[in-house]
């Protein structure tokens, strides 16, 4: 290839690729709004049928499952508010992948263990979507249209102005 054709590609590559990174926040934006309602909703009605969530819960073995079952309805329905908002995203995901993984293993483990012999059996499994949406936002964070973004923004802002003060009072 031509040194004339690199520089080409690699002129293109960028611009094409600079174009589509403009589409990460709102890719995140609306991942986390679907899927932030969609962990709302399953929380909400766990909250409301708590009875029911300890007796599958006892019939998958779970330890404590009373306990268990508060615990998850209210990391789904508080999670995914977060979510939604964008705010302590990556946290909110990893304790919501942790709970993915165990609904997984516990409730889904025939589909879980088809992962290479049947990923059709894996993917279709209902916790799979729950369990990529949150690994989706612990990997790429929440993006820029987020009370996290907002945040870091205020705070660094805060913290330069405080390095001007002192660098100006020595």
């Amino acid at each position: 290839m031509a040194a004339g054709s690199q520089h080409w590609y690699a002129r293109t590559n960028d611009e094409f690729s600079q174009m589509a990174s403009w589409l990460q926040a709102p890719f995140l934006l609306a991942v986390r709004l679907y899927w932030g309602w969609q962990f709302t909703q399953t929380g909400w009605g766990k909250l409301h049928n708590l009875a029911h969530v300890t007796d599958f819960f006892t019939t998958l073995g779970l330890p404590a499952p009373a306990v268990m079952a508060h615990f998850c309805a209210g990391l789904e329905f508080v999670g995914g508010i977060l979510l939604i908002l964008g705010l302590a995203s990556r946290f909110i995901s990893l304790l919501l992948v942790g709970n993915m993984v165990v609904a997984f293993y516990t409730a889904e483990r025939e589909a879980l263990f088809s992962i290479f012999r049947d990923p059709g059996k894996f993917y279709t499994a209902d916790a799979y979507t729950f369990l990529f949406a949150a690994l989706l936002i612990l990997i790429f964070g929440a993006g820029a249209i987020s009370v996290d973004h907002l945040l870091r923004h205020h705070f660094a802002k805060k913290h330069h102005e405080r390095l001007r003060e002192t660098e100006t009072s020595a």
